[in-house]
């Protein structure tokens, strides 16, 4: 189910309140403790609009990537200089943070990966990207959410259910698993457009979680009192400060004993066709709002960082070769970036297909040589033990000849 859980008890109705938007969610009992003590997470961050990876994780070693990423093309010298990963890769300088996680073995990389989808559409490209299914046409369930549903019956995991982050529920996380929804936003009053929304549903469908929603706005709002100023939203969530917000509220949540173990967040703004920026402008505002989220759940997540996994991933990359607006266009391969406490960090893994002429996708593109699929498929098997019969059929369906992505979890 999505953004909202329907209670089947009426004398366990709960409301959860987050200093945001306030949902219902549902009664969850809590768990003790692995007997290795570990309780895991997974934290998926989906990019919208195509993230350039040539000027996130630059190949500074590679001798063809200045002169086709141009002025955007990332450097190891000069004022703004990105910051080395290895003798090959270096991270645009916004993202200290992440280097500093990578030096840590606490972050990782895989370069020139993509999904199966190759037409180079927002639209379709996200469905796959979030749907998990090998091409578009499917929004009604996500791939995480049914990772949720394949876990057995009583899991912990299973039954704190998942995090949905932002004014609606990425597809990503949609399905029947339980789910709470929260935007990182001081709702005041219940004619508010969210919350009216939600009200003016459960008034018809359940007038008793109703009114206990209307009666937690009301006293969620005399509690917090001065407070209000600092809680109203300090951006969106295609801007530095919303990023980090978002995973500052995020991180409160998935850090409690009986808080989701799964989460989904989608920022967007990475449609970078004009004027992009290279270790400065446009991306590298958006790449260091990344960075920022990337602290918050560290910060936040205290000792659950140890256990955590994030992975943040995008439809597709953009054209190697900038255009002549200085940006780039919809592409084909580009990174997937992984951080937590959880990651086998330290590494970039790639399979450098060359950037000369030849070597690009349709001569135009960083060719993949990993599958999104295999990384998400390796993070569910590590993190939740699911098999690669299950990850293959059901969370990624007709996905079999994918193998999980192997050794990304410590």
């Amino acid at each position: 189910m999505s953004l909202l859980c329907e209670i089947p008890n009426p004398s366990r109705r709960a409301v959860l309140m987050t200093g945001g938007a306030l949902f219902a969610w549902a009664y969850m009992p809590r768990f003790a403790r692995a007997a290795n003590n570990r309780d895991p997470r997974l934290i998926v961050i989906v990019l919208r609009g195509a993230l350039d990876g040539l000027s996130t994780v630059g190949p500074v070693g590679d001798p063809d990537y200045a002169g086709l990423h141009g002025d955007i093309a990332l450097s190891l010298s000069g004022p703004h200089a990105a910051l080395p990963l290895d003798g090959f890769f270096a991270v645009n300088p916004a993202m200290p943070v992440f280097a500093r996680l990578f030096k840590a073995k606490q972050a990782a990389v895989v370069h020139a990966a993509a999904t199966g989808y190759r037409e180079r559409s927002h639209f379709d490209g996200q469905d796959v990207l979030e749907s998990g299914f090998a091409g578009p046409g499917h929004v009604a369930t996500g791939w995480l959410n049914r990772a949720l549903e394949s876990l057995p019956s009583g899991d912990r995991v299973a039954t704190l259910g998942g995090l949905a982050v932002g004014p609606s529920t990425p597809l990503v996380i949609r399905g029947s698993a339980p789910v709470l929804g929260w935007a990182p936003q001081y709702l005041p009053a219940p004619s508010d457009t969210l919350a009216a929304r939600v009200l003016d549903l459960y008034s018809h469908r359940d007038p008793v979680l109703a009114v206990a929603l209307k009666r937690g706005l009301d006293a969620d709002k005399m509690a917090l009192g001065d407070k209000m100023d600092s809680m109203k939203p300090k951006g969106g969530l295609d801007s530095a400060a919303g990023m980090r917000q978002a995973a500052q509220g995020a991180a409160k949540l998935i850090a409690a004993d009986d808080g989701p173990r799964v989460a989904a967040l989608a920022f967007d703004g990475w449609d970078t066709h004009v004027n992009e920026g290279g270790a400065t402008g446009r991306l590298a505002s958006l790449l260091g709002g990344l960075d920022g989220a990337f602290e918050e759940f560290e910060k936040g997540l205290g000792e659950r960082w140890k256990d955590t996994a994030i992975v943040a991933i995008t439809e597709f990359g953009r054209t190697a070769r900038i255009n002549g607006t200085v940006g780039t266009d919809h592409g084909t391969g580009t990174v997937a970036l992984l951080a937590g406490g959880a990651i086998k960090g330290g590494r970039v893994i790639a399979d450098w297909p060359g950037l000369k002429p030849a070597q690009l996708y349709e001569q135009r593109d960083l060719a993949p040589t990993s599958d999104v699929r295999a990384v998400l498929k390796g993070l569910l098997a590590d993190q939740f033990g699911l098999s690669a019969a299950v990850l293959g059929d059901k969370v990624f369906p007709e996905s079999g000849s994918v193998n999980p992505m192997r050794d990304l979890i410590t």
